[in-house]
């Protein structure tokens, strides 16, 4: 059952709080829609797979825990700016968003179009920058605690901000940019307390990006520079989210967290 109970860790205690996950219909953003659900907060599950969204919310709602649905194109403003109305308007706030939508579509550099890498660089950063920017302007109207902090954002990147990947040129712009545009927001959102930090993700075992179907040689060629020689679950993912988003991380903001299982450190 979603609660908190006398053995949960402080920092799992988010109730009171309210959260968005974008890109929550599946895979990683479905865990944190889960993780951040089981802590105690009431979670705003968005995504353009309405299905998607219900199943999750669903979810939520079985362990009785408090959610909503709402269906967001997060490269279009005005889909966000209603996410953000109906927000507000169910819960009357908004303390947590976790940026995780996004796109990879492989295609060689030399054949990519101008619309192809327009599409990802819409989708994965400047959907970032609207619903930082959307969320942050309620974040701040907020009743800080005794630290001075008022809420939290947490960009999903990718180790693709840190190393090249073929057939991905316009994938790898988009995370560099949100590394980069995370390190600048949190400058200006300290004063105001809130914190934006970033996690860049290695191989992670979701739906769309899943080995289960891989032969095994190609699998062992995928896993050859992980030191750890396995792909993360979601779930390993979501508990960086929770630390990030918890009063545990309260010094932290402008921060890089890289769950790879060593990828970028061999």
């Amino acid at each position: 059952m979603f609660g908190i109970n006398k053995s949960t860790p402080k920092f799992c205690n988010l109730s009171g709080k309210v959260a968005i996950i974008t890109g929550a219909a599946k895979g990683m953003g479905r865990a944190h829609a889960l993780t951040l659900a089981k802590a105690g907060a009431k979670v705003v599950v968005t995504d353009i797979d309405v299905d998607g969204i219900q199943k999750v919310v669903e979810e939520i709602k079985k362990e009785r825990g408090e959610a909503i649905g709402i269906k967001c194109d997060q490269s279009q403003k005005s889909d966000v700016d209603s996410v953000i109305s109906q927000t507000i308007g169910k819960f009357g706030k908004i303390d947590i968003l976790v940026n995780n939508a996004g796109i990879f579509p492989s295609k060689p550099f030399l054949e990519m179009e101008e619309k192809d890498f327009e599409k990802v660089i819409d989708i994965n950063l400047k959907g970032y920058f609207l619903m930082a920017q959307a969320v942050a302007k309620e974040i701040k109207n907020n009743k800080p605690n005794e630290k001075g902090q008022r809420g939290a954002i947490v960009n999903i990147a990718s180790i693709a901000a840190m190393v090249g990947f073929q057939g991905l040129s316009h994938y790898c712009a988009s995370k560099g940019g949100i590394v980069g545009m995370s390190r600048a927001i949190a400058l200006e959102l300290a004063p105001l307390g809130i914190r934006i930090n970033t996690i860049n993700p290695g191989a992670i075992d979701t739906p769309g990006a899943s080995m289960s179907n891989i032969p095994e040689d190609q699998r062992k060629a995928i896993m050859a520079p992980i030191p750890m020689k396995r792909q993360a679950d979601a779930q390993e993912v979501a508990s960086a989210v929770l630390f990030l988003v918890s009063d545990e991380a309260s010094y932290m903001t402008g921060s890089e967290v890289v769950v790879d299982g060593g990828w970028t450190a061999a």
